[in-house]
């Protein structure tokens, strides 16, 4: 499956090449975003483990950035990069993936995202029990795997826009999150 993934992203970043010699085209972005991680492992700890409790999921706020470049009258395709830091069972998190889609006469763009993203967690958060303080010392508590997702940005002026991205890594998780951008 990942080599699935990696064909895809490179041949999505192959078909955009050639639009991205239109550099006065390009339209760049950021802004900051705020959302919900769900890792989706609690079920599976607790049936194996009874009793123990599983938080799994995190609140996450952050920022993006990224390019778009017009391929033909109204789609695009682009890179976008994300960091956020979560409160609970994740302490951080960061990707890139490329983007394809189109912009509808009124200005809002739909699209369709794939990448890699990168997950740091928050072991002594995600396990309820209660464990000496080096117990999780050692242990490698980062992961990461393919992003798949869509999402939608709608216009609110002429250089902000209000965005919501549904996403999974590797279809384990669910992660959704809403932003205000600039565009420059």
């Amino acid at each position: 499956m990942k080599k699935f993934a990696l064909a895809a992203t490179a041949s999505l970043a192959a078909l955009a090449l050639p639009s991205m010699a239109h550099a006065q085209e390009a339209e760049v972005f950021a802004g900051i975003s705020g959302g919900y991680h769900d890792l989706g492992v609690d079920g599976e700890i607790e049936d194996d483990f009874p009793g123990v409790g599983i938080d799994d999921g995190s609140p996450i706020v952050g920022v993006f950035a990224g390019v778009d470049v017009p391929v033909g009258e109204s789609f695009f395709a682009g890179v976008e990069g994300n960091y956020h830091v979560g409160t609970s069972a994740i302490d951080s998190e960061y990707g890139a993936s490329l983007r394809i889609g189109f912009r509808d006469a009124g200005g809002a763009k739909y699209y369709l995202r794939g990448g890699y993203q990168e997950v740091n967690f928050d072991f002594a958060e995600i396990i309820d029990l209660d464990v000496p303080a080096n117990t999780y010392d050692g242990l490698d508590d980062t992961s990461g795997d393919y992003l798949v997702g869509a999402g939608v940005e709608f216009p609110l002026g002429a250089n902000t826009f209000l965005r919501a991205n549904v996403d999974t890594i590797a279809f384990d998780s669910a992660r959704a999150t809403a932003g205000f951008g600039f565009r420059f």
